[in-house]
């Protein structure tokens, strides 16, 4: 079919627009990535505002030197992996029960998941219960009380209700358990939800420092968000510079180099793992959104 003129209008306005779009939002990423190559001088002077000036790797070295911040990258990685490894086996095992049409009062149960999403105990309340059991300033604090989320089980079902019921009935004839039918059959055509889920978990404990601000005490278990916290917002960057020999400027420029360096640091591992999991991405949301 052939376009109309207004059909080429409308394309050439789209290509425009989104091209607009996609400058303004990838400008400060670019931004922070030259200022933390730059001199310190030259981005509060404001004569940097796209390339680096005078290239320096400085501030990485300060920030790579710091053994707060390499032990805080390290915890956060355990956090991350063993976090969202669990997460992921909950969703699942909590979402698969729920997608199948023989499990009896499986309504009942879904009312009070989603029950959880509007209510909770509050702050004070949870606080108290995991102060009982034992888990404040331990490694698991920071991974048990997030085991879950409700909105990815409801995600994960449906996707899961996607999938032809033939296909577990046959499997069933064959004689091949819940488990089996799981293992062999459902997981292997969910890839793409599940790639989500690790996505959007992992994520969650990698910007995490709520929880970690208000369960851990000790420094050697704080994450990364944690410490990157402590350096921007509290200006605790005076470990990582002599302040007996420099000046109040020269202070203020580390500083100032330091932060643009952390944000690098903090964010290069998400966005490396975005690229690998984004063709998966819109397909796992969209069918386990609107379908079911």
């Amino acid at each position: 079919m052939k376009e109309s003129r207004g059909d080429r209008a409308f394309t050439v306005f789209n290509y425009i627009f989104l091209t607009a779009v996609a400058l303004i939002v990838l400008y400060p990423l670019l931004f922070v990535l030259s200022a933390s190559f730059s001199n310190p001088q030259h981005v509060i002077s404001g004569e940097m505002w796209l390339w680096p000036k005078e290239f320096t790797v400085e501030a990485y070295e300060k920030v790579f030197k710091n053994p707060d911040i390499i032990n805080g990258f390290i915890n956060t990685v355990k956090y991350t992996v063993f976090g969202t490894l669990l997460n992921v086996v909950m969703t699942i095992c909590a979402a698969y029960p729920l997608s199948r049409r023989d499990l009896k009062g499986k309504g009942f149960i879904m009312a009070f998941i989603v029950f959880t999403m509007f209510f909770s105990g509050g702050l004070i309340p949870t606080y108290l219960l995991i102060r009982d059991l034992g888990m404040i300033n331990t490694f698991w604090v920071m991974i048990i009380p997030n085991a879950v989320a409700v909105w990815n089980i409801i995600i994960m079902r449906t996707f899961f209700q996607s999938i032809p019921h033939e296909l577990e009935e046959s499997a069933t004839i064959d004689g091949a358990g819940n488990f089996r039918i799981l293992w062999s059959i459902v997981l292997p055509l969910s890839f793409p939800v599940i790639a989500v889920m690790v996505l959007f978990y992992s994520v969650g404990h990698w910007n995490s420092y709520f929880q970690a601000l208000i369960y851990l005490q000790d420094q050697d278990k704080f994450p990364l968000q944690l410490i990157l916290r402590q350096i921007l917002i509290q200006g605790q960057a005076d470990d990582m510079i002599q302040a007996t020999s420099e000046s109040f400027l020269a202070q203020k420029l580390s500083v100032e180099g330091l932060k643009y360096a952390v944000l690098i640091v903090a964010n290069l591992p998400m966005l490396m793992l975005y690229p690998f999991l984004q063709r998966y991405f819109v397909k796992g949301v969209m069918i386990g959104s609107l379908k079911g």
